[in-house]
């Protein structure tokens, strides 16, 4: 039996899988091994039946450029007293790669402890894959799929901010993002949107709804003052990640609730919540100002990838049999900025459970503080005045002191 390679996607979709997973099949097939295609991540890998494919040039052919996903992803995780080493054995493997985010790694972190304690010696290399960027990498380098999803964000964007101000209207964007604001402030940024609300803002504050809803009529009064009625508001769904049951209950929506007796946030529309939270907060102040509600989300995970991640997720692919050669292991396929290829080992970046640390917006960041200082609009103590011509109390909607900064 010849030595393989199995590949495993799972967690949710972005641009650039089906990149790396042809260019791990053709680099490996080159290099005399099979290549074994694990579906719906590891949902079956420890089952009597695995969902596995055998992968061929063909194949690999003919998805490295398409959206999505050829091989079936899941987000099951599973638990320790799953893990087996069957499969491993039986069709002699000697490399699983992983294409995942911090969940992922997290489980080929485990599976990779259990398979050693097993005397089964087995590689493991995995890929970070998200448009959420939250991985931690080294500043600077990207998770692939982030800047085809940004891309996309931004010409979807690009076309509200359009509408706003051909309507004379405002619209609060929800964008994806678990508890990391990246690819909000990405495309706020790029989009020259008047308010952008991320998670890592909150560091001296609680994140709730009303410090939400205050700075999203903060920027709605301050362009006011300036004789904009147009605009728009970007809010990163990572905000939830922060709030209590309580808390989002609080908003009156009919929520699902999961096993766990949590609301199911996949269920419903973010920036619905946080646009009827502003209206009604409006017309509380007796201020006449429209605002529509508009999600990035799905659309954004499965399209063609960009020049910038076919390239960037190849090298990555590629990158995969040069680690393996060299014989490491329990690692992500990382790049230089340079363009080489350099491992970083999972025991460096987890926690003390074995969960792979997220890589949030750095605030302290020129970039970052450049955008805040310079590019929104937003009540400072100079507006006083102005703004409390429609605001009772316009000191409460002060952008900095919202957010204690």
């Amino acid at each position: 039996m010849k030595d393989s390679v199995a590949i495993l996607c799972a967690g949710g979709p972005a641009p650039g899988i089906n990149t790396v997973i042809g260019s791990v099949v053709k680099s490996f097939l080159n290099a005399g091994y099979e290549v074994l295609g694990i579906h719906e991540g590891y949902k079956t890998l420890f089952t009597d039946r695995p969902n596995v494919e055998q992968l061929d040039f063909i194949f690999a052919d003919g998805i490295y450029s398409r959206g999505g996903s050829a091989l079936k992803m899941s987000r099951y995780k599973p638990k320790d007293s799953e893990f087996r080493t069957d499969f491993f054995v039986q069709n002699n493997v000697k490399l699983l790669v992983t294409i995942g985010g911090d969940d992922t790694a997290s489980t080929a972190n485990r599976l990779s402890k259990f398979l050693a304690s097993k005397k089964v010696s087995i590689a493991n290399i995995h890929v970070p894959k998200t448009i959420d960027n939250d991985l931690p990498l080294p500043e600077g380098t990207p998770t692939f799929g982030y800047h085809s999803a940004k891309e996309e964000g931004v010409r979807i964007g690009t076309t509200i901010y359009e509408d706003a101000r051909t309507s004379g209207t405002w619209f609060v964007i929800s964008a994806m993002g678990r508890e990391a604001g990246h690819l909000a402030f990405g495309i706020g940024t790029a989009c020259h949107f008047p308010m952008i609300i991320i998670p890592e803002m909150f560091r001296h504050t609680k994140v709730t709804f009303e410090a939400i809803v205050k700075m999203i009529i903060s920027s709605m009064v301050k362009r006011q003052m300036m004789g904009i009625e147009y605009g728009v508001a970007i809010v990163s769904e990572g905000v939830f990640h922060f709030m209590s049951d309580e808390e989002i209950e609080s908003t009156g929506i009919n929520f699902t609730y999961d096993e766990h007796g949590h609301p199911e946030l996949g269920n419903v529309s973010k920036s619905h919540i946080f646009n009827m939270l502003v209206q009604r907060r409006l017309k509380e102040l007796g201020i006449s100002i429209k605002s529509r509600p508009e999600e990035l989300g799905y659309e954004l995970r499965c399209i063609r990838p960009i020049a910038y991640d076919l390239s960037y997720s190849t090298l990555l692919g590629t990158g995969v049999l040069k680690l393996f050669k060299e014989g490491k292991s329990g690692c992500m396929v990382t790049m230089t900025p340079e363009g080489n290829i350099v491992p970083l080992y999972l025991k460096d970046v987890e926690d003390k459970n074995g969960k792979i640390r997220p890589r949030l917006v750095n605030m302290d960041s020129e970039r970052v503080r450049l955008v805040y200082e310079n590019n929104l609009h937003y009540i400072t103590q100079n507006d006083y005045k102005t703004a409390g011509k429609v605001l009772p109390d316009p000191a409460a909607y002060d952008f900095r002191k919202i957010l204690g900064w």
